[in-house]
């Protein structure tokens, strides 16, 4: 059974994270003030409370005590993402998530043990960027945005394997996925004799500042 997931604060960010998690399977506690945006969420999220989450005793009464996971997205209140999330730590929920305002917002709330913090702005700006600056751009790895995926087609490289190709020691990058040419459904684990095909599609991971393009 998948882990139950809390959001706080049901703007446009929290709203969209929170129904994206409830598409995919999740169970999803939405928590807001406002009526209107409890009256939106409570036919896609699990369930749904209209509550004051800048009261610790709230926060415990809801059940958030020990959770696993709980995203604050109250807004541009500085003061109240602040507070509910030193709260959340206090009830020692696992990953507190936070949406920032501000870079200054974003260092305050890592001293408080914040474990992710996300300025939605500067991350698109940054991610569209990249895709003009690194060809076959994807996204940043989740767990370092000093790591990026991209996606390379197969053209020089064809009738070489990994292992000749010896791509991390030459290239410093890495092979996570090959899709051939013909299978349009996904990808299959690298496989260091596989003989790439013109046309494959690689998804290698490197270093997101190093744009040297790669001529696969």
């Amino acid at each position: 059974m998948k882990q139950e997931i809390a959001v706080i604060g049901l703007g446009k960010f929290g709203y969209y994270f929170a129904k994206t998690l409830a598409e995919l399977g999740f169970p999803v506690i939405g928590i807001d003030s406002h009526a209107s945006k409890v009256q939106q969420a409570k036919d896609v999220l699990t369930k749904v409370y209209r509550a004051d989450a800048n009261k610790i005793e709230a926060l415990e009464q809801l059940g958030l005590r020990h959770m696993s996971y709980v995203l604050v997205s109250v807004g541009d209140s500085i003061a109240a993402s602040t507070m509910i999330s030193m709260y959340l730590k206090e009830l020692e929920v696992e990953q507190v998530w936070v949406k920032a305002v501000s870079p200054d917002h974003q260092r305050l709330l890592y001293k408080l043990g914040v474990d992710t913090v996300i300025i939605p702005e500067q991350l698109a700006a940054v991610q569209l960027a990249s895709k003009v600056a690194i060809p076959g751009f994807l996204q940043y790895a989740a767990f370092d945005t000093e790591l990026s995926f991209q996606e390379l087609t197969v053209d020089k490289w064809a009738g070489k394997t990994l292992r000749e190709l010896n791509l991390p020691h030459k290239k410093n990058v890495m092979v996570i996925s090959i899709r051939r040419k013909e299978d349009d459904r996904g990808g299959v684990l690298p496989d260091a004799e596989y003989i790439l095909e013109k046309g494959d599609k690689l998804i290698v991971m490197r270093k997101t500042n190093d744009i040297e393009e790669i001529k696969s």
